[in-house]
């Protein structure tokens, strides 16, 4: 419909706000234009239009800036508050349309003209819906007014009771604004409805969760409640002190437990809670628990994965062991690109006592950034001692690995397993087959402990276990380890290691550790060869304590130093000398060898000694000797008779005359085949009268047919060798390929001959004799059996174990 008519007023312009028609209210005014034309319109008569601004930053607003629909008001009367400031009471009649603006001051003066209704009809389905939608949300909300419901039942019209339920509910800026412009009540009406009802969706979500959260908080009200009368019943009871299951409760829920640990440990804190304090079970529980909260189940040390600060801290506290540092560094590589999806590593370092192998373990961890734990495996004969006692049992305890995990305080620690190769085996239970789940990557990521009962993810621990011979490891344990030998220290090592390492260490243990000491190399040189005899460093760090202990005698006698010692000051120090450096014979002579073999102790060498005596062919073995070795020697004779002709022997001999094979040290037991090439050279060179040259040793199983079979320990052996100033070491052609892996000094300084065959060795150990070979004089009468000459006591330390 048209505009009937264009009148002229004073204009309010709102800010930030709608009102609607069809109540008397209060407005706010904040501006001197306002309250200029609120005061005219009372002067008036008290008409006045109010329209609302689009944008309140708008402080003299146009007419593209004021909404095109306003209501035509009557001013009641102009208040001043001391809190509210100005406010005019307005009776708010009817929707008009805003024409234009025509003055602005001293105040906002504007046209506006008559609208009416486009649609009168009216839908009371529409009404009752709005009216019930109303009754839901203030029902929701719970601000049901009876009075104001009583006002919107009497409603009839929709404009009336859209405009009425607008200015009840707090809508948005946009939709107030809509609800303004909007002539047609039954469209108003709609858009209130659309409004309620997704209030109400809202509301009904909100109260929900709130509903959930009191229940939650009125549960755990409840609960201590309960807590608090139990508390207080077991303080009149004498059991004063803090609730025992309250106390575990807290900390199984700070554990950060996996799922299923989680709720093995409420299950057993629920039985905890039921027992008695004086039950006896309960304490069975309780340390159980005890046990569960303890462990680091989520705590894990963060690695170091800086490549070249692990090799400095390596290098610090060892010197040499290429092997097991270049091990390490890989170890560190492949988990700074793989991450967590690396599982941690398993090495055996193998090797003779005192080279280093339980050291290298912590400076591993220290390197890292991990913690350490040391478990000694040795003689630990009880499988229970690796997985745990059931909890049946009284006094159980979970077992090592669990225990190390508890101390170490993390989930990813280096754990050391020293003397693997020490466990025994008895009616208790075999713990070496108890430690095939812990070593293996495929089966540790669910360790289960006998005491525990629940799994314990070991794949990020680093075990580094150590061992002085993989024979009496048990072959499935050791396919489950990455082994490295560590096989001792050449002399240049050893003067390196006393230097850098222990002559500091034994100054600092004996309180001269700012005195100056000094050993130069020749002294270092003469206390090695003439003091000590060993693959590793033990008894060279208790000889330079020795040293340092008479210096320091010196010292607190008044002496301030500084102190060179010498070879001689050894001599006066340590007394005697205890082992011979040289040939390991003084002299080439008939019927003794120099063999090498390698035991728990390192490389040696093995002399051995034939000696013929008038006889009927009978073979005499002493020594101490095994199967294996006596075999060997038997082998040996045998490939002697069988090709006596071609040696130059008249093969009857052998059956007249008596032979002994003797190997010193005479109470130390020795096996194993390679000292076969030995044996069959000192038998040939007994019967040849033909002298074995004294700085040739050998080493290499030999077959009936004078075959050369491979060896191991070839390391350890040509370092023995090289100790004892031998110049030449024949080994087993099969044996070559591992001359690369030889310290350059070894390589350098010896004289390395692979063979094949026992005829090579014979030309190469045998000189020419200056007497005809051995034969048989008129029968059996006046045998001249010559007899080798005695060796001199070489002052060759015992030989502890296996030759091979």
């Amino acid at each position: 419909m048209e505009p009937l008519n264009h009148v002229t007023v004073p204009i309010v312009p709102l800010r930030g706000g709608v009102v609607f028609p069809g109540v008397t209210t209060t407005i706010s005014i904040g501006r001197r234009r306002s309250l200029a034309a609120a005061q005219a319109a009372v002067e008036r008569g008290g008409q006045l239009l109010i329209l609302v601004q689009y944008n309140a930053d708008v402080e003299l607003p146009k007419k593209e800036d004021l909404v095109p629909v306003g209501i035509l008001a009557t001013v009641r009367d102009v208040l001043r508050t001391p809190h509210m400031g100005v406010q005019m009471l307005v009776e708010l009649h009817r929707r008009v349309k805003f024409e234009g603006l025509e003055t602005a001051e001293p105040f906002l003066t504007g046209q506006y003209s008559e609208i009416a209704e486009a649609d009168q009809s009216e839908n009371s389905a529409t009404i009752t819906e709005a009216i019930a939608y109303l009754e839901q949300y203030a029902d929701a909300l719970g601000e049901a007014n009876q009075q104001v419901m009583a006002t919107t039942r009497s409603k009839t019209n929709a404009g009336e009771l859209a405009d009425y339920i607008a200015g009840l509910l707090n809508l948005p800026f946009e939709t107030e604004v809509e609800l303004l412009a909007t002539i047609s009540g039954q469209k108003r009406l709609e858009i209130t409805i659309q409004f309620l009802r997704q209030e109400l969706r809202i509301t009904e979500v909100r109260n929900k969760i709130q509903q959930d959260a009191r229940e939650g908080a009125d549960k755990a009200q409840r609960e201590y409640l309960l807590r608090e009368q139990m508390r207080a019943i077991r303080k009149e009871l004498g059991e004063d002190g803090e609730s025992v299951p309250d106390e575990l409760r807290k900390k199984i829920e700070d554990a950060q437990m996996p799922e299923d640990v989680h709720e093995r440990a409420m299950k057993e804190l629920k039985r905890l809670e039921y027992q008695g304090q004086q039950s006896a079970e309960a304490s069975v529980i309780r340390t159980y628990l005890e046990w569960l909260v303890e462990l680091p189940w989520n705590n894990a040390t963060e690695d170091n994965l800086d490549i070249h600060h692990v090799r400095l801290v390596l290098d610090e506290d060892h010197y040499g062991l290429d092997d097991v540092k270049d091990r390490i560094v890989e170890y560190v590589a492949v988990r700074k690109l793989a991450g967590t999806n690396m599982r941690g590593a398993i090495i055996n370092l193998n090797g003779p006592p005192g080279v280093g192998k339980t050291s290298i373990a912590t400076s591993v961890a220290r390197a890292i950034g991990r913690e350490m734990v040391r478990i000694s495996l040795g003689g630990v004969r009880d499988e229970a001692e690796i997985r745990g006692h059931r909890r049946t049992y009284i006094g159980a305890i979970p077992g090592r690995i669990i225990r190390a995990l508890r101390d170490a305080k993390t989930r990813n620690p280096v754990i050391v397993l020293d003397e693997i190769d020490k466990v025994g085996t008895d009616w208790r239970g075999d713990p070496s087959s108890a430690l095939l789940e812990v070593l293996d990557p495929e089966q540790n990521t669910n360790f289960t402990d006998h005491y525990l009962e629940v799994p314990f993810d070991l794949s990020q621990v680093i075990f580094i276990t150590t061992s002085n011979q993989l024979s009496t490891i048990p072959a499935p344990l050791l396919d489950r380890m990455e082994s490295i030998t560590m096989p001792g220290y050449i002399e240049e090592e050893k003067v390196a290691i006393a230097e850098g390492y222990l002559l500091p260490k034994q100054l600092t243990g004996h309180g001269i550790g700012d005195v100056e000491v000094t050993l130069d190399q020749a002294s270092l040189q003469h206390l090695i060869r003439y003091y000590t005899r060993e693959a590793g460093v033990r008894n060279l760090e208790r000889s330079i304590g020795s040293v340092v202990r008479k210096i320091a005698v010196k010292v607190a006698g008044g002496e301030a130093g500084p102190f060179s010692v010498t070879p001689e000051d050894i001599t006066e120090f340590l007394g005697p000398t205890k082992f011979r450096y040289g040939m390991a014979e003084e002299q080439d002579e008939v019927g003794v060898v120099t063999g090498l073999a390698v035991n728990s102790f390192g490389g040696d060498t093995l002399p051995i000694e034939v000696s013929l005596s008038e006889g009927n062919g009978k073979i005499t073995l002493t020594g101490s000797l095994g199967d294996v070795m006596r075999e060997s020697a038997q082998a040996a004779l045998t490939y002697a008779r069988a090709n006596a002709r071609t040696l130059g022997l008249e093969p009857t001999i052998f059956d007249q005359v008596n032979i002994h094979v003797h190997v010193p040290d005479g109470a130390t037991p020795k096996d194993g085949p390679s000292a076969g090439i030995s044996m069959a050279t000192a038998i040939i060179s007994a019967f040849t009268r033909r002298p074995v040259r004294r700085d040739v040793a050998m080493t290499g199983e030999v077959t009936l047919r004078g075959k050369v079979l491979a060896i191991g320990g070839l390391k350890s052996k040509t370092i023995a060798a090289r100790r004892a100033g031998i110049q030449t070491v024949i080994l087993p052609n099969d044996n070559a390929k591992d001359i690369p892996e030889l310290p350059d000094s070894i390589r350098e300084e010896l004289e390395l001959i692979p063979v094949s065959h026992l005829d090579e060795v014979l030309a190469i150990a045998l000189l020419p004799s200056s007497e005809a070979p051995f034969t048989v004089a008129g029968g059996n009468e006046g045998l001249n059996v010559p007899l080798p000459k005695a060796s001199s006591g070489s002052g060759i330390p015992p030989l502890r174990a296996d030759n091979n």
